[in-house]
């Protein structure tokens, strides 16, 4: 059978005593590493866009995940980005798979980062979307603590938080949301706890470095990275993204206009264009 975002079932794997959700499925002949794909600040496996995911399943298989404690995964949620990122290299091990493609969206950004220093023979290629990194830029516009914190987010939300100002960019953001609602068997929503965690996690991973270049790490980081961002994010400033472009080795670095934190759900065809031209070369 094949499936799709919409009609692939959920599986669940237990690692560490807890049972972690995941959904995989595409071309299986293919002579690509699985994508393994980590999300947003306090989501699950239904807010990613469906028209992004089976785009890239059309040429290998995908694997969305939820982390430990995530909405349909078990468990205590994580408060350290360092716990996250063994997390999944725990998962991808318990798959049985010897290498993957990691894409890191927002707070997942920063946790394929540390799967790539601390795990770096299971990564092949990184995607680092709307993202940041240790240490960095931690300024953001006031009113988004406010939003990001609402318990069931609105289009509202998602609209101030993930698309630019423009009505184009909105019409966008409410097709990408007319999108991510279609499947009917959605992901139960993440809990308080969730939110609490990560907002720990990422809060201690921006504290302030010291010394001449303070993201000299990231040069240990040598898989090929293709980075992305909205000209202004406001959530993760985008500022971040060039610094990762400037110290990862490898890496290229794209800015989609009229954009924010989520260039690539606002940008869906030309992210997939560039995405495949990445993963394939």
């Amino acid at each position: 059978m094949t499936y799709t975002h919409l009609t692939v079932p959920t599986h669940f794997i237990e690692v560490g005593g807890d049972k972690f959700a995941y959904r995989r499925w595409g071309n299986t002949l293919s002579n690509q590493p699985p994508l393994f794909l980590v999300p947003h600040f306090r989501a699950g496996m239904d807010h990613w866009d469906p028209q992004l995911t089976d785009g890239l399943a059309e040429g290998r298989e995908v694997i969305l995940y939820n982390g430990r404690g995530i909405a349909s995964s078990s468990g205590v949620p994580r408060n350290r980005i360092e716990d996250m990122a063994d997390d999944i290299a725990l998962v991808i091990q318990a798959l049985g798979l010897q290498q993957v493609d990691l894409l890191g969206f927002s707070i997942g950004g920063v946790q394929v980062q540390e799967v790539a220093l601390r795990h770096p023979q299971l990564v092949r290629k990184l995607l680092l979307l709307g993202t940041g990194l240790r240490g960095g830029d931690p300024r953001m516009e006031p009113k988004v603590l406010e939003v990001a914190s609402h318990p069931v987010p609105t289009i509202d939300d998602f609209l101030y938080l993930f698309f630019g100002r423009s009505e184009n960019a909105k019409q966008a953001g409410r097709a990408f949301w007319e999108r991510r609602h279609q499947r009917i068997d959605q992901d139960p929503p993440s809990s308080a706890a969730v939110a609490q965690a990560q907002m720990e996690a990422f809060a201690i991973y921006l504290q302030p470095l010291s010394g001449e270049n303070l993201y000299a790490f990231l040069n240990a980081m040598t898989q090929p990275t293709l980075i992305l961002n909205g000209v202004n994010d406001i959530m993760i400033p985008t500022i971040n993204s060039w610094h990762l472009a400037q110290n990862i080795p490898n890496a290229q670095l794209l800015i989609y206009p009229d954009a924010g934190h989520g260039a690539q759900f606002q940008y869906p065809e030309r992210f997939l264009k560039h995405a495949i031209q990445f993963l394939e070369e």
